[in-house]
């Protein structure tokens, strides 16, 4: 069995139990068809109230990953769904592919920030920026909320397809000299308006992505930050994709 983490910091302890309990189920600890600890075990074991250990709990048959039988306790489901349906794409091409067919819900705001904030080697700001806030969708479920500042130049351009779809891929259509396009991963937790948007607990665990995309003269254009649902996110990453990977393997065999 795992060790056992203690409930700290600012992210509810509903949700540390939740996240421990899963961890358990996903690496085998429990295995499907097994009865779980009792609530009792793990109120002694985490240290928490039982409705802490019984909100827990709630939130993995919600997701799927156990059912409960009166009686007779908490058991792991036989049939477990991969969630984590949403990859974390590594290449541009990558990217654009599995943005492409979005279509965002997009989101009135009164008064939006007239520009990004640029960090250390993010390039030197635009003249005028359009911002866009918009909620990603999977079967009407809400999985990523974007906020988006945009060079107006080059919104002015395509505005109604910026209106419409995601706005990287119609970027990378246009004629304009890309130099730079970063993306940066950190894990982060729900605000309050993060959290009613993407129908999760405040302070529940964020995937944040980051996107800067420069021109030739150093300007950002596209500047993002995105909040993904963690339980819907991975990345996967094959270091030895390739002819030259390849040829690399062969050789360390």
């Amino acid at each position: 069995m795992t060790a056992t983490p203690r409930p700290r910091g600012q992210i509810p302890a509903y949700i540390q139990v939740a996240a421990a309990l899963r961890r358990r189920i996903e690496i085998g600890d429990w295995k499907p068809g097994e009865k779980i600890s009792t609530l009792e075990e793990l109120e002694e074991e985490f240290q928490v109230a039982r409705v802490t250990v019984r909100q827990a709990v709630e939130l993995l048959e919600r997701d799927g990953l156990v059912t409960r039988q009166q009686g007779r306790g908490t058991f792991v489901n036989d049939q477990l769904d991969d969630k984590r349906w949403f990859t974390l794409q590594t290449s541009w091409d990558a990217v654009l592919d599995s943005i492409r067919d979005n279509v965002p819900k997009f989101i009135k705001v009164d008064d939006p920030p007239a520009a990004p904030r640029l960090r250390e080697g993010e390039g030197v700001l635009a003249s005028e920026y359009v911002f866009l806030r918009s909620v990603q969708l999977k079967d009407g479920v809400p999985y990523g909320v974007v906020n988006l500042h945009l060079s107006k130049e080059i919104f002015e351009r395509e505005r109604a397809r910026f209106l419409k779809r995601t706005a990287l891929p119609i970027l990378a259509t246009m004629k304009i000299g890309i130099r730079h396009a970063h993306q940066t991963f950190v894990i982060g937790t729900a605000d309050p308006e993060t959290a009613e948007l993407l129908s999760v607990p405040m302070s529940a665990p964020t995937a944040e992505v980051r996107w800067v995309v420069r021109d030739e003269a150093d300007v950002a254009i596209y500047v993002s930050d995105i909040t993904y649902r963690s339980d819907v996110v991975k990345m996967s990453i094959d270091f030895f994709e390739g002819s030259s990977q390849a040829a690399r393997r062969r050789k360390f065999a």
